[in-house]
């Protein structure tokens, strides 16, 4: 059987991959697969060949103390890769740990194509002629990385966004409030704190008194956080000291339908920058943007930089559509008196979704799901291995 070796290092990647496994294998049942991934690949019938929370480590500070834990995964799956031979590498986001193998097995000639292109757009877009010499080709989600990357000589497909296939607008929001209480006065306050350790703990501290704000001048409002699994007992655990008798959803179908019940209800989010914040454009949910990160790593970021949004959906619609709290800006009471604005403004609400719906048109490929433009170009990469140019398509 033909071998692909799929990298995952998160969780978001781990969605990516399961999609990818199921979409190849429409085409080709006889494809195997092998590599580093989550729950969502197990259940594609891909083990893990460590557990990839391993690898969810972010920020130039939080790193360091798990150097030699990293240095022993780089090794391990370096071999692993060796000893297998695939006749394909996918590696999926997760760039400091899937850059570093690209060169480590390089000498071996395996075609390898990186899912998510690298932010180097946004910083050290100098660092993309180093990746053209480690990867075969891209497969991008924003519509402006295949000419910035095409540039530089790298192949690119531009395959669209998987938040498009995401469900995050299948919910029930009847379901929601009956299965979770929420009265019908209640106006339901979506609050995602992140699904990474330092995250969780950079942002819930902010978030709590935030809502404790907003919910003085609010008192129906009810906090309905999302948790994800490796953050679940920080999140838990913050959550008890907040007011409104907060709704802890972990379930993707909760998740939904809460993210429904909020569109439905008037309500907002309070939301942790990142591929949420997509996810609230593909729901409907106006929202506010927010994100700290370690003081140190921030001077550092601030010099490298090269955007001024944060937010994809800003940064698609080239103008602040969700507003945005970074850093020392991310403050309770900044962040309160604007989610009062969209809670009492119908309005501004209706700005939001405005924008929402001219950003979701530029993620969309240029045919069928994303999942499925990403197989395809997978499996042209097959059918094509073995050359350095042109993998994904003629240059």
């Amino acid at each position: 059987m033909t071998l692909i070796y799929i990298l995952a290092g998160e969780a978001s990647g781990d969605v990516l991959g399961a999609r990818l496994v199921a979409a190849l294998r429409q085409h080709r049942p006889d494809l195997a697969f092998a590599g580093i991934g989550g729950p969502r690949l197990a259940e594609q019938g891909m083990p893990s060949l460590f557990p990839y929370r391993d690898l969810a480590v972010m920020g130039l500070l939080e790193v360091l103390p798990k150097l030699r834990r990293l240095a022993r995964r780089l090794s391990e799956t370096e071999a692993d890769i060796a000893a297998r031979r695939p006749a394909l590498i996918v590696t999926i986001d997760s760039p400091g740990f899937a850059f570093r193998i690209a060169e480590r097995v390089r000498h071996l000639g395996i075609p390898l194509i990186h899912y998510v292109a690298p932010q180097v757009w946004a910083w050290r877009p100098g660092r993309v002629k180093k990746l053209r010499a480690v990867l075969d080709g891209i497969l991008a989600l924003l519509p402006f990385e295949a000419p910035f990357f095409e540039a530089a000589g790298i192949p690119v497909d531009f395959v669209g966004h998987p938040v498009l296939e995401s469900g995050a607008d299948t919910g029930d929001g009847e379901r929601f409030a009956e299965r979770f209480g929420l009265a019908p006065g209640e106006i339901p306050l979506l609050v995602m704190p992140g699904s990474r350790r330092g995250e969780a703990a950079r942002m819930l501290p902010v978030f709590g008194p935030t809502i404790a704000a907003l919910h003085a001048r609010h008192p129906g409002l009810r906090p309905v956080v999302a948790i994800g699994p490796i953050v679940e007992a920080q999140v838990r655990a913050a959550a008890k000291g907040w007011p409104g008798n907060p709704i802890l959803v972990e379930a993707l179908s909760d998740k939904h339908d809460a993210f429904a019940a909020v569109a439905a209800r008037g309500g907002a989010g309070l939301i942790k920058s990142g591929t949420s914040s997509l996810e609230m454009a593909v729901a409907g949910i106006p929202h506010i943007v927010a994100y700290r990160i370690n003081p140190i790593t921030h001077q550092i970021v601030r010099l490298l930089v090269k955007i001024s949004r944060a937010s994809l959906v800003n940064l698609l619609a080239d103008r602040e559509v969700a507003p945005e709290f970074l850093q020392y800006k991310a403050t309770p009471e900044r962040m309160a008196a604007t989610l009062h604005t969209l809670l009492a403004d119908p309005a501004a609400r209706d700005a939001q979704r405005a924008g929402f719906a001219e950003v979701l048109a530029k993620l969309r490929p240029p045919e069928g799901l994303p999942s499925a433009a990403a197989a395809a170009a997978v499996l042209r990469a097959l059918e094509e291995k073995g050359g350095d140019k042109g993998l994904l398509r003629p240059a």
